[in-house]
């Protein structure tokens, strides 16, 4: 049976990580206004909005091991208070290295979600982990909760009270999170590991493999939602603002379609979900990564020419389909720590969402670098297909020949329990 108060403990982190997201995206919004202001080039453009990723990212391993230690609920309600000082003095910066450096301090945001995920799970019995790991990781929806808030703001009174409206914000959701969180369940095993012992665990292979595949599942689709508003605008020549509503087809899904992923491996298996999103995923990403192509057939009377593009519509739909795919993947990762690490999952999430979110840091800029070699627009597909394919394998080597990519049968289960 689930605990007493986890509905309520599941909202109530849910809403906060939502929160976290956003702002852990507010650069990628406001930056635009202070690039104009400040005069920077693409690249410290650039290293203005990936500063906030990179500390989340880093920061998550440390934080994950303290969540072991110390609670999620404390940790998380010094997370919301702490950060939403420097969230604030970000709207009296007024120097390139002003914003970065309290872009790292209010970066630590990023890495609430290696504190919310063992929180919420222990609140639950391991059937239905998956669903609760997977409804807290809904709160990526942030992201395009951003796109949408900030930008409202910056038009009305100007970039410089997002930051103050999203401090409040962080403060009045600690205080949310205060009434409706409760305290963290007992460990199973009733003891106080130290922290060498908490770290032991990452000498398990497995847990290299998880971050191999939320490099790509969540590295994949951070990176992607950074990228998609200026793909439609420089490949089929939208407006921003239609190019960011059509990239939204691929960020909400992303986040809101991760309980259903959830629930799938709680239902199905975590190896049986994974196994068909990275399929899905790669055939996704093969149509998607096939570059506009002008064909020319020479016949016996005159030339004939064909033209091969995906249209907006049918390209569209396709992202839609990898957002799907990547929500669910996101999902079943984390049900696998669950299932395999109930008494680390703090450490173990807080590595593999390290992993997750330095593949979303380091992702754009080998797209743009990629872009810079081979002039192909599509070529950011390309490199995350091959990506794709390597995860492919590495699930084929160690879990498939051992087991069904559908999950054990009936007479499996009885023939285990007998």
């Amino acid at each position: 049976m689930a605990r007493s108060g986890s509905t309520s403990v599941l909202l109530v982190s849910t809403w906060a990580f939502t929160v976290c997201f956003a702002v852990w995206m507010m650069f990628g919004v406001v930056g635009i206004p202070i690039r104009a202001k400040l005069g920077l080039d693409g690249t410290q453009f650039g290293l203005l909005t990936a500063t906030p990723v990179l500390t989340g990212a880093i920061c998550r391993l440390p934080l994950g091991a303290w969540t072991d230690r110390f609670g999620g609920r404390r940790i998380m309600l010094l997370l919301l208070l702490g950060c939403s000082v420097p969230v604030w003095l970000s709207s009296y910066a007024t120097a390139l290295w002003q914003f970065l450096l309290l872009g790292l301090a209010l970066g630590l945001v990023g890495a609430s979600f290696a504190v919310g995920t063992p929180y919420v799970a222990r609140f639950f019995p391991k059937e239905r982990r998956g669903f609760a790991m997977g409804f807290f990781g809904a709160g990526t929806v942030g992201a395009a909760l951003n796109m949408f808030v900030a930008p409202a703001i910056i038009d009305t009174y100007g970039w410089e009270l997002v930051p103050k409206i999203y401090a409040v914000a962080l403060v009045a959701t600690a205080g949310l999170f205060w009434i409706f969180s409760a305290p963290d369940p007992a460990r199973s095993d009733g003891k106080q590991q130290s922290i060498m012992q908490q770290l032991a665990v990452l000498r398990e292979p497995r847990v290299w493999k998880y971050c191999q595949y939320y490099s790509i599942v969540f590295g994949g689709f951070t990176a992607l939602s950074i990228w998609m508003p200026q793909y439609f605008k420089t490949e089929y020549g939208f407006s921003i603002a239609q190019a960011s509503l059509l990239a939204a087809c691929f960020s909400l899904p992303g986040g809101v379609f991760r309980a259903l992923g959830g629930w799938l491996s709680d239902r199905f298996g975590a190896h049986a979900v994974t196994w068909w999103v990275l399929w899905v995923a790669a055939i996704c990403l093969f149509l998607l990564s096939y570059p506009k192509t002008d064909l020319t057939v020479h016949t016996v009377r005159e030339p004939l020419s064909f033209e091969i593009a995906l249209p907006y519509w049918f390209f569209t739909a396709l992202l839609f389909l990898l957002g799907f795919a990547f929500a669910c993947g996101m999902a079943s990762t984390f049900k696998y720590i669950a299932d395999d690490f109930p008494d680390n999952m703090g450490i173990v999430s807080g590595v593999v969402g390290m992993a997750g979110g330095l593949g979303g840091f380091l992702l754009p800029i080998m797209f743009g670098a990629i872009l810079d070699w081979l002039g192909v627009n599509s070529s950011c597909f390309m490199l995350l297909y091959g990506i794709v394919l390597v995860s492919l394998t590495l699930n084929y080597i160690t879990e498939v020949r051992r087991a069904s990519p559908l999950g054990p049968t009936t007479t499996t289960k009885d023939a285990m329990q007998a």
